[in-house]
């Protein structure tokens, strides 16, 4: 009897630390991004939750400035066993055009995941002059197993970028999750093309 005892409560100090830990993974992402904020590291720049998909606010008007180029440099980092990588490692663009890069991810488990995907840049003050239109960072998502997915990360550099920097690093980190995740984004992309966002459009 008193060994039946004991092992009851066993069983419940190891459902405890279970759902612990399940709760610590659930939060993580939040946590993570309150405090880079706070830090002021590997921030979601304020450009970025003023960016559709992301709020309800609305991306900067910007000109093409075509008297600079500005290399774009794309890396992956992966807190997981899955695969994840840019489709290409670098973009020269100017400022103020709009611009496309995939990102490609596989589930390489035999199980489903959940997951998101971190922005930083560098240098660090090149973060409030990235702003992305389309990305597969503003959300969560489910990939079930073997999955692969390409997903489209469309920007613009807006022009009022410190005249020093010519070169951002944009890396991504993917960290997987828990809970319910909403469904993939299309993987059409937006064509890269030397368009404008002209001051006074909507």
């Amino acid at each position: 009897m008193a060994l039946h005892r004991d092992n009851l409560r066993m069983v419940g100090k190891l459902a405890v630390v279970a759902v612990g830990m399940f709760a610590f993974g659930y939060v993580l992402i939040p946590i993570y991004k309150h405090v880079c904020e706070a830090l002021g590291i590997n921030v979601l720049a304020v450009s970025e939750r003023q960016v559709p998909g992301n709020s309800v606010g609305s991306p900067l008007n910007t000109q093409v400035d075509k008297s600079r180029t500005i290399t774009v440099e794309f890396d992956a980092n992966t807190r997981g066993p899955w695969e994840f990588k840019p489709a290409q490692r670098s973009l020269q663009v100017h400022p103020g055009e709009l611009a496309t890069v995939m990102y490609e991810f596989q589930n390489v488990q035999n199980r489903r995941m959940a997951a998101q995907a971190i922005p930083s840049y560098a240098p660090r003050n090149a973060a409030p002059h990235f702003n992305k239109l389309e990305c597969f960072c503003f959300n969560q998502y489910e990939l079930a197993p073997g999955e692969k997915k390409e997903w489209p990360v469309a920007f613009v550099i807006d022009p009022r970028l410190p005249k020093d920097v010519s070169t951002i690093t944009l890396s991504y980190t993917f960290f997987e999750v828990g809970g319910a995740m909403p469904a993939a984004p299309s993987t059409t992309p937006a064509p890269v093309a030397h368009v404008a966002v002209e001051k006074g459009q909507s």
